[in-house]
């Protein structure tokens, strides 16, 4: 049953990034991937609440449908790395770089930070 779900939840993840991906694109049009960073950034700080709970006892199962199924088809750090790489190509290295330290940087304040406020550390 477990599979069932992580499965159906990583297809609804997929969905939603390509909703909000879309969404982003369509409100600001810069080199820049917004759209991309925001799902990382929420889907790392999403992540750390879940391992957060985890940690302090909720099911295990939830970790397993909501951090790998749902945020596993969610956030998409190699669409991050494809952007980078074409930021390069179009000869935008700064903004390259922005992009991928940046992404960096940004996602794991947001899973510490989600682990912080689901009561960890």
């Amino acid at each position: 049953m477990t599979v069932l779900l992580l499965g159906m939840a990583g297809g609804l993840g997929a969905g939603t990034r390509f909703m909000v991906d879309g969404l982003v694109r369509s409100l600001f049009r810069t080199a820049l991937p917004f759209g991309t960073i925001l799902i990382n950034v929420t889907g790392s700080f999403l992540l750390g609440l879940v391992t957060g709970a985890t940690l302090h006892g909720a099911p295990t199962d939830l970790q397993a449908v909501a951090g790998t199924g749902f945020l596993g088809g969610y956030t998409t750090f190699s669409t991050a790395s494809v952007e980078t790489v074409r930021l390069v190509q179009a000869g935008r290295p700064g903004l390259a770089a922005l992009n991928a330290l940046g992404t960096l940087g940004l996602t794991l304040l947001a899973a510490a930070a989600g682990v912080v406020v689901a009561g960890g550390f």
